[in-house]
């Protein structure tokens, strides 16, 4: 099971920088833990938030308005993570894979679709499309079920302390691959049963 932002693409900046902007244009003020509270949020909670942080429009404004800013960056390019279509291809040859994001479905099929691997995955869930973001266990939860498969038996590959306790509270086993300019809190990387030092390192015989 894998998360698409910060393991499979270096979004992670792209957002920061596309949300900054929008918070400061529209009257808000970013602080200095905005970043880390953001990650791993629903497209719902993160616009909730930035409304709270001033920003002078519904959250359904900022929803739309942000994630359109991200759309158009993506169609120019999408930032791949190092060997990540390489890693999910050689992964796919021999495992069932899933999807868990928080990244809205749009942009979840914009990224897939560019990158060649919308075929490799046989689920890919939204936070939008389940009650709660990560931390919370709900995406990785219903990847599960929309598989077919107990979550106990599946191996969740994250980067970022929410969707580290995220895979965690679903019971899944969990690699981690730290981001380098994001790396996740000690006491959520504790939780990981692997940690690696990029995907070139996520090998088949590292999953049961």
């Amino acid at each position: 099971m894998f998360d698409l932002d910060g393991v499979l693409v270096d979004s992670e900046p792209v957002w920061e920088e596309v949300r900054r902007a929008f918070v400061a244009e529209h009257g808000g003020t970013w602080q200095p833990d905005t970043q880390s509270r953001l990650m791993g949020m629903s497209t719902g909670e993160w616009a909730a938030y930035l409304h709270e942080l001033g920003v002078r429009l519904s959250p359904d404004e900022i929803a739309r308005g942000v994630v359109d800013r991200m759309a158009a960056r993506y169609r120019d390019e999408v930032p791949l993570m190092p060997g990540a279509v390489e890693t999910v291809r050689r992964l796919a040859a021999g495992r069932t894979l899933g999807l868990a994001s928080s990244s809205p479905r749009r942009l979840i099929d914009v990224v897939l679709d560019a990158a060649g691997l919308t075929d490799c995955f046989a689920a890919t869930v939204s936070t939008e499309e389940v009650e709660r973001g990560k931390p919370a266990p709900d995406g990785y939860l219903e990847a599960a079920r929309r598989m077919s498969v107990d979550p106990g038996g599946c191996v969740a590959v994250e980067d970022s302390s929410n969707g580290l306790r995220s895979a965690y509270a679903a019971g899944m086993r969990v690699i981690a691959v730290p981001h380098p300019r994001y790396p996740p809190a000690p006491d959520a990387l504790a939780l990981a049963w692997r940690v690696l030092p990029d995907l070139a390192a996520l090998t088949p015989d590292l999953i049961p």
